[in-house]
């Protein structure tokens, strides 16, 4: 055995020059692309971030577009997603005072990115559910 074949492979996503096919040998492509998946991936991040690309604003309409999040969760996951420069927060100098949350284009951009993602599920409906039970 050589030692080409014993060596282990990385696995990425980079498309080879011309060629649009994967790149395995490309580990910083498949570091980015991991990293990517765990800040989307992170429990309610997405589902956060497409209740601002869907037109919410204010906190109580965050809640009422995700489901089962707790206020808590929901104010850490709004300041996280703030920080990481997915949502921007403005305060509304009204009476009383008003907070809006509004995706920025990086945000609404991976909200985009995502919806294929949506659509996977909804077209294979039952290993999500499947996948949820265990």
């Amino acid at each position: 055995m050589t030692s080409e074949a014993s060596a282990p492979r990385s696995l990425s996503l980079a498309p080879l020059p011309d060629s649009g096919t994967p790149n395995m040998a490309d580990e910083e492509a498949c570091t980015v692309f991991q990293r990517t998946l765990e800040l989307a991936g992170r429990r309610w991040s997405g589902a956060i971030l497409y209740a601002g690309v869907a037109g919410a604003r204010r906190f109580v309409e965050y809640r009422r577009y995700v489901r089962g999040i707790s206020d808590r969760l929901l104010t850490q996951r709004l300041r996280e997603l703030e920080r990481q420069g997915f949502i921007e927060r403005e305060v509304v100098p009204t009476m009383p005072v008003q907070i809006r949350y509004t995706p920025t284009p990086a945000g609404a951009e991976l909200v985009g990115a995502l919806l294929p993602l949506g659509e996977w599920g909804r077209k294979h409906f039952d290993v999500v559910e499947a996948s949820s039970e265990v």
